[in-house]
């Protein structure tokens, strides 16, 4: 199996430190973020990995090279614009077509068996499942709402034909990881030149409209968004007074 991870974006909310390094590089606990999710992944024997690159791409090229001194086989697709997570998928396409991937956000650290979402992944037979978290604040970010089967049902404002008949329906969040068959790419709207969009505001909708199979797995382990100061230093406080053990640095 192959795996991307999306380190693309400008780490704006991690200003001033971004203007010079790249999020994927912020220090987390002694290292830089984007390890977490390249560790995770390398734990399960997932070694092939696309790593997407536009803002000051080249130093996190620099840091990891080709990934052999992680274990790793590390190719890098470099965005001359940014694209957003759909248009980074697409043109990492090439890479990802032959089989079942994954991609996992690069300021995201999760406590998550790969095995088990695969086996659920599998179980469903869904194009795609996305690693989803209970949270209170759901409806003020954006809530997906699955049934019983967790078969998204809605996502955002968008539902799927067969959400009023699918009973009482459980809100969640996008963890940002999440596991996808290459069909994915045949809602993606094939062009000469890289688009930009999102999956969760054009792909996924549109899926889920023409009635697509998209699958959540619910998660209730440690889940950290690294995005901003004040996230990192709460991980940090965690993994350092032992509260948080991720099994994959063991």
């Amino acid at each position: 199996m192959k795996a991307m991870i999306f380190a693309a974006g400008y780490g704006e909310r991690l200003r001033p430190l971004t203007e010079r390094l790249p999020k994927a590089l912020v220090a987390v606990a002694g290292r830089p973020m984007i390890e977490y999710p390249l560790f995770l992944l390398r734990h399960y024997g997932i070694s092939e990995i696309i790593i997407n690159l536009y803002h000051l791409g080249e130093k996190i090229k620099e840091h990891l090279r080709d990934g052999k001194k992680l274990g790793l086989k590390i190719t890098y697709s470099e965005e001359k614009e940014l694209l957003d997570t759909g248009g980074g998928l697409l043109k990492a396409k090439p890479f990802l077509a032959d089989g079942t991937f994954i991609v996992i956000n690069s300021d995201v650290i999760i406590d998550l068996a790969l095995t088990d979402l695969l086996k659920s992944h599998q179980k469903n037979g869904g194009i795609a499942t996305l690693v989803l978290r209970p949270d209170p604040q759901t409806d003020l970010y954006g809530a997906i709402e699955t049934s019983a089967d967790m078969r998204i049902q809605r996502f955002l404002s968008y539902k799927g034909p067969q959400w009023e008949s699918a009973g009482t329906l459980i809100k969640y969040m996008f963890t940002g990881v999440q596991i996808l068959e290459p069909k994915v790419f045949d809602y993606m709207e094939p062009t000469s030149a890289p688009a930009k969009f999102g999956t969760t505001k054009v792909t996924y909708p549109k899926m889920l409209t023409q009635g697509e199979r998209l699958y959540g797995f619910p998660f209730h382990g440690y889940w950290q968004d690294t995005g901003t100061l004040e996230r990192i230093k709460d991980a940090e406080k965690k993994l350092a007074a032992g509260k948080v053990k991720l099994h994959y640095l063991e």
